[in-house]
């Protein structure tokens, strides 16, 4: 039977001849030669998307070029926990939190990228920022959903009706790549090709508040294609394999371009499935894209007095942590509203990371993402959290502007 796969080539690359392991092999054989490495020309990564049979992807693994090899796997934005619209002079707390309120810095020069449902472009949140849009998900540019302008407005939103929204609020000009159509559903192949657009442009802060849909996978399968329910589980489960491996080589090679140039730091939720609330030992872990390598995963934080807690939906084992719950940001069609998810608190991180790459663009250190990525976790704090909060729930803690 044929599937959609994205196929991931590299010109100077070369690959096993296992379908889905040409990435992670060459991974190693980089990180062992790093001498090598050094005189390695420039990663020069390319998408392309075909149907392929069993006998295609054992034949196109064996191809030099090839680095990579994944299913088309569906994906959906991380669902938030909905709420209303913000009432008026309600506080975006997470500013506060993340001490961008007193920071010197404001991501002036820093190119961000959104990868989401789109942005409302109109909105007075983004007066004064070049917004780059490119619709990958073929339903158009701007947002039906909502989702992206939320996420967007607490990056780099403006001021709405004197209410500060944005972390990075001097960033300038953001790359909104649409990989979720306006129903919040989309594929794999829509985001690995916004990356490398996203990348190619220059941006230093990828932000992706969205999944993979593993059961959405199952159901195709099972309901589209007649496969049992055993056998369409096991073909989600290689599929899912086959994308983090992707993931993980594109990942490897965007690294390898920061030694020729400054680098992307990439961002993501880690999703919203725990549910601590009904069990404390309800805790699922992070998805892809957070899961992959090099993808600073992202827990959501709420308020709990005058410290901070984990949000019961928080996926575990993030990286870092930020604030998730009741943010208010900026609302499709003008105004604002309130949401709660991973969702949220990722683009509190992709907004701190603005700001440490606007300060050490300023210090006499590499103005890398290796950089950006090593202050962000050193900056991050341990001493906001409610006692008893599980380092494994928060990461490495708090992220914390410079």
């Amino acid at each position: 039977m044929r599937r959609k796969h994205t196929i991931l080539r590299d010109a100077a690359g070369a690959s096993t001849s296992e379908p889905f392991e040409a990435g992670a092999a060459r991974r190693r054989r980089r990180r062992s030669a790093s001498a090598e490495a050094l005189e390695a020309p420039l990663p020069a990564p390319s998408i392309e998307t075909a149907e392929l049979s069993p006998n295609d992807l054992r034949t196109l693994a064996r191809d030099a070029d090839v680095v990579g090899i994944a299913p088309v796997m569906p994906t959906r934005l991380v669902e938030p926990k909905a709420g209303g619209a913000a009432a008026a002079g309600a506080a975006a707390w997470g500013i506060a939190a993340v001490r961008a309120d007193v920071s010197s810095f404001n991501g002036s020069g820093v190119t961000v990228a959104v990868l989401d449902t789109g942005i409302d472009a109109g909105h007075v949140a983004f007066q004064g920022v070049s917004l780059q849009q490119e619709d990958f998900s073929g339903s158009g540019n701007g947002d039906g959903n909502g989702h992206g302008t939320h996420c967007a407005g607490t990056i780099f939103g403006r001021d709405v009706n004197g209410t500060r929204i944005g972390i990075a609020t001097g960033v300038q000009k953001a790359l909104i790549g649409k990989v979720l159509k306006n129903d919040g559903h989309g594929d794999s192949d829509m985001i690995f090709r916004a990356i490398q657009w996203a990348s190619n442009n220059g941006a230093h802060v990828i932000s992706m508040s969205l999944g993979f849909d593993f059961p959405g996978l199952v159901d195709y399968l099972v309901n589209q294609e007649g496969l049992p329910v055993a056998l369409a589980t096991s073909a989600a489960l290689e599929g899912y394999r086959g994308n983090l491996r992707m993931f993980d080589a594109l990942m490897n090679m965007i690294q390898a371009q920061a030694a020729f140039g400054p680098g992307s730091v990439v961002v993501a939720a880690a999703g919203n499935e725990s549910q601590r609330d009904v069990n404390p030992d309800f805790e699922i872990g992070a998805g892809l894209p957070a899961a992959a390598d090099g993808v600073i995963s992202v827990g959501a934080l709420q308020q709990n007095g005058g410290a901070l807690d984990i949000a019961p939906f928080s996926n575990t084992f993030p990286q870092i942590s930020g604030p998730g719950v009741d943010i208010v940001s900026a609302k499709v069609g003008g105004g604002l509203r309130s949401l709660s998810g991973t969702s949220m608190a990722c683009p509190h991180v992709a907004g701190v990371t603005a700001l440490w790459w606007h300060a050490v663009r300023q210090m006499p250190v590499p103005h890398t993402a290796s950089t950006v990525t090593a202050r962000l976790f050193a900056s991050a704090r341990t001493d906001a959290f409610a006692a008893g909060v599980d380092v494994a729930d928060r990461g490495v803690g708090l992220v914390t502007a410079p």
